[in-house]
């Protein structure tokens, strides 16, 4: 049975400078805007297959973008194991 793991890049300079290097294709608006870090979890395939369905739904149902779906179910997870 796998564990499931996260690797966390910290968010500091480092880690911003990686997400301006990601996304310097977009407008300087959008990469100023977002000082996103990368969350990488390992879960079984069904997991990852239900998670993909879950927030597609979500998305499409509310309009809410994928990454405002992404940080709710994380800062979710957070509240619930009180961290």
């Amino acid at each position: 049975m796998r564990r499931l793991s996260a690797f966390i890049k910290r968010n500091n300079i480092e880690g911003l400078q990686v997400v301006e290097e990601k996304n310097k294709e977009l407008c300087p608006e959008v990469v100023e805007a977002s000082p996103l870090v990368d969350l990488r979890i390992q879960v079984p395939q069904d997991l990852y297959v239900a998670y993909q369905r879950c927030s597609w739904i979500i998305v499409h149902e509310t309009g809410r973008t994928p990454l405002v779906v992404m940080e709710e179910m994380v800062r979710d997870f957070l509240v619930k194991h009180g961290c």
